[in-house]
């Protein structure tokens, strides 16, 4: 593995730290590590942000599609179908955002986007879309009924809750969310 950084002298691998001598570089490699999420600890509020990215795009999709499918007069089952798709497409749209504003390649793009949220999304949904299909009444519950608001607010609060320690343990392995920081530099 190839580094090169903003001030540091270009070094290959691990072994040996060519170009870098003493305990000083040792602690500037580790940060460095740190930084970018690979192997480092994690903090609750790095998950908790990166939840909450996703959260946006999520809620954005699920409450357009349940309007759609309502205004459209659809049935429970496409109304739901099209409020996931809607959330995965918004979810990784937030992403995309950000990334393409640093400058990266459409291609490279949806490819980073894919990668950080694919995962967090779907746990996201699984929850999400569970409680309310689960929480009697709630399928049925119309949009101008506080019932419907009620159980989106706390079913997007529980995916959140859930999803939280998913982002981290991925962030922790230099995955998810993590990919995307590096462009954000």
């Amino acid at each position: 593995m190839e580094h090169m950084h903003e001030g540091h002298e270009k070094h290959t691998g691990h072994d040996g730290h060519e170009g870098h001598h003493g305990p000083a570089h040792e602690h500037e490699h580790e940060h460095e590590h740190h930084e970018h999420g690979a192997g480092g600890a994690v903090g609750w509020g790095t998950a908790a942000r990166a939840t909450l990215h996703c959260l946006t795009g999520c809620a954005i999709g699920e409450v357009l599609g349940m309007i759609i499918g309502t205004a459209l007069g659809w049935g429970n089952v496409q109304t739901m179908i099209l409020a996931i798709v809607l959330a995965f497409f918004f979810g990784y749209a937030l992403t995309l955002r950000g990334i393409l504003a640093a400058g990266v390649g459409l291609r490279t793009a949806v490819r980073v986007a894919l990668a950080a949220d694919t995962l967090s999304i779907a746990v996201m949904e699984l929850i999400d879309n569970g409680v309310i299909a689960l929480w009697p009444g709630a399928m049925d519950a119309h949009l101008s009924e506080p019932l419907f608001w009620i159980v989106l607010a706390i079913s997007l609060a529980a995916a959140f809750v859930i999803t939280t320690p998913v982002n981290k343990w991925m962030i922790g392995r230099g995955k998810g969310h993590a990919v995307v920081h590096q462009y954000h530099h």
